[in-house]
């Protein structure tokens, strides 16, 4: 390449934000233009908050768009042609873009996704690979279409799973071999040296939006389901329980262990300033938990707090 590639970014979270540093502290990319999400209300106090990949481009002084919807926007499309920027990147965005604005862009438009896809398209791959208990993922690079996650690969990475990961682990993870796998991939295809491979349709899993009720744990499941469950909705929503009427969140790190008492599911055994909570034949060791109203427990601190721990059930 014999000069910079003028580039608009378009992503939204925190993980997004080290695919935005990486090309902009590399010489072969000039940021031209970022797209990100609207200002949300966050907390309590319900303030209004910028998007990580907005604060990163303020920092580095890099125009910010905020759409409220991208599709079918004239101005958003008008922007961007006074721009003309070369190529899009997007990376976990959170809106579908229409043809139109692939269109403007004439080395294409190219797309991080972690997993290996053609599985688990859509809204929660890292999550879905620890809910789903599988023994690898990882990060795609592809040629984005106007159809969710359906374009051609140019580049994968597999990311094997211990089954001690969380959602927050897994994204960093994620981001640090997926920021050099995006830079050699964008710099190999513009250079020609390789080309996208259609996806197999009839391999494509989905997974959907996370909500915060199915992070309601069922203590009749297995003690590995659970342990997947608690690790998967962490840092959101957290996977969470009843106890005494109020609700109680479970947080990792967690052991799975045996059920040495044969305790019925969910009921609470203290043994030696450890909880273990019973699930079926196994059960899981708890060390961080947070009551309802109340700031996050460690296991003794929980067990000094609440009278008669030992002789309760969760539901």
């Amino acid at each position: 390449m014999n000069k910079p590639i003028k580039t608009v970014f378009v992503g939204t979270p925190e993980f997004a934000v080290p695919f935005l540093e990486g090309l902009f502290n590399d010489g072969n990319f000039s940021i031209n233009g970022v797209i990100t999400q609207p200002d949300k209300p966050v907390g309590r106090k319900q303030e209004l908050t910028a998007s990580p990949i907005k604060l990163s481009a303020e920092k580095h002084g890099i125009t910010a768009w905020q759409p409220e919807k991208l599709r079918d926007n004239p101005d958003i499309l008008e922007e961007l042609k006074l721009v003309g920027a070369d190529l899009l990147v997007v990376v976990a965005y959170g809106q579908i873009l229409s043809q139109a604005i692939l269109d403007l862009f004439p080395l294409g438009a190219i797309n991080v996704h972690p997993s290996l896809l053609p599985k688990y398209r859509g809204a929660s791959p890292i999550q879905s690979a620890i809910l789903n208990e599988e023994e690898k993922t990882g990060i795609s690079i592809m040629l984005m279409d106007e159809k969710m996650d359906h374009g051609p690969i140019l580049a994968q990475e597999e990311l094997v799973l211990g089954g001690d990961e969380t959602t927050e682990s897994l994204h960093d993870l994620a981001a640090i071999k997926g920021v050099p796998l995006l830079v050699k991939t964008i710099k190999d295809f513009v250079d020609k040296k390789i080309s996208a491979i259609p996806q197999n349709d009839a391999e494509a899993t989905f997974c959907r939006t996370i909500t915060k009720e199915e992070a309601r744990i069922n203590w009749s499941n297995s003690a590995k389901k659970i342990s997947a469950q608690i690790r998967g909705f962490y840092p959101w929503p957290i996977a969470w329980t009843m106890l005494d009427g109020k609700r109680l969140k479970i947080l990792p790190p967690i052991k799975v262990v045996k059920n040495e008492n044969k305790a019925p599911s969910g009921s609470i055994t203290v043994d030696e300033g450890k909880i273990k909570i019973q699930c079926g034949q196994e059960a899981i060791e708890v060390n961080k938990l947070q009551l309802e109203g109340k700031s996050v427990m460690g296991s003794k601190e929980m067990i000094n707090g609440i009278k008669n721990l030992a002789e309760k059930t969760l539901e």
